[in-house]
């Protein structure tokens, strides 16, 4: 009896290593969860969620929103025990920002990409060029019997007073692209005087970069400083917006996608990350954001500007950002 025990209890234990074994490898190896976080709209996401399981339906893909500057706080903090693997659509200032925790993607082929828009350390890839406008909704300037504005001064006119409305540049990069812009066209102190003198006439800085097309649909402002995708967007829909741009031309930002490190030695973590960042950047582009970013494809959407004049964004930096918003006092 005893011996017959012997073999039952000998058996059992050799069934738990074995399961043991097969269980440790497939945690090394045969791990299909792949987690994005992203700071894209709804919109891009829902598309890229879509297609990306599409494509790979035998991978478990999740992902999470969140604003750019808390992907990039949480990516800092926690390192190599961030709970993602793949960064969708973050600006390139908050990536450089956690680059140390950010693999150099060293299989990527980068030439496909205009040049100026590759990052020097090859540690992401560019996904959209963000543009921005001057939107208008002439319904409402008719009816308060007002002209549309030509310039950045003429928005200075107490004519307009609550009639304008521009993301917050502390909690949008759509915001933060104007003060940018603005502060290299003509220099920080006239920059900042001129937003102070702006404030009197907001009617609201909105929390995101979408807030003040959403205003402009509504009705409830007549002018908006906002995203070109956007208000063409509506246009498309049939919202009666018209675009416009100032002598200064058009901000933009660059948003981008990445591997962490931690995650870089996964075959399917690149595999899924390599169609992010190519057919379905492409497809992004041909969707939402057409500005063009690659060298061989050049996408096109309806009403969308063309020969767009884009502004002087130098010193697009996280710090210059982060010091620039120190002094933003006016919303």
């Amino acid at each position: 009896m005893r011996v017959k025990n012997f073999f039952v209890a000998a058996i059992c234990l050799l069934a738990i290593l074995m399961t043991g074994c097969g269980g440790g490898e497939q945690s090394s190896t045969g791990n299909k969860t792949i987690k994005i976080w992203t700071s894209g709209e709804d919109y891009k996401n829902e598309y890229y969620l879509t297609e990306c399981r599409k494509k790979f339906p035998d991978y478990d893909i999740k992902l999470e929103y969140m604003n750019s500057s808390t992907i990039a706080a949480k990516i800092v903090e926690e390192g190599n025990k961030a709970d993602c693997d793949i960064v969708l659509s973050d600006e390139y200032g908050y990536l450089e920002k956690c680059g140390d925790n950010l693999a150099e993607l060293k299989d990527f082929d980068f030439s496909i990409f205009l040049d100026e828009l590759v990052p020097a350390n090859h540690k992401y890839t560019p996904e959209v060029k963000n543009g921005g406008c001057i939107i208008i909704n002439r319904e409402v300037l008719e009816k308060n019997n007002l002209p549309a504005p030509k310039s950045y001064q003429d928005l200075l006119d107490p004519r307009y007073k609550n009639l304008i409305s521009m993301p917050n540049p502390a909690s949008s990069g759509t915001g933060y692209m104007f003060l940018r812009q603005l502060t290299n066209e003509w220099g920080e102190d006239a920059a900042f005087d001129y937003f102070a003198k702006l404030s009197e006439n907001i009617l609201q800085y909105t929390s995101s970069g979408s807030g003040p097309v959403n205003a402009l649909v509504q009705g409830e402002v007549a002018i908006g400083l906002g995203m070109t995708s956007q208000a063409v967007a509506e246009i498309n829909q049939g919202v009666a917006l018209e675009i416009v741009y100032f002598a200064e031309g058009s901000p933009f930002s660059m948003y981008g996608n990445a591997i962490l490190a931690k995650s870089y030695d996964r075959p399917e973590v690149r595999e899924v990350f390599n169609y992010l960042a190519t057919d379905l950047c492409k497809g992004d582009n041909e969707k939402f954001f057409p500005d063009q970013i690659f060298k061989d494809f050049t996408p096109t959407i309806k009403n969308f500007p063309t020969n767009i004049h884009y502004g002087n964004m130098k010193n697009d930096t996280l710090s210059e950002k982060e010091r620039l918003l120190k002094k933003w006092t006016f919303s």
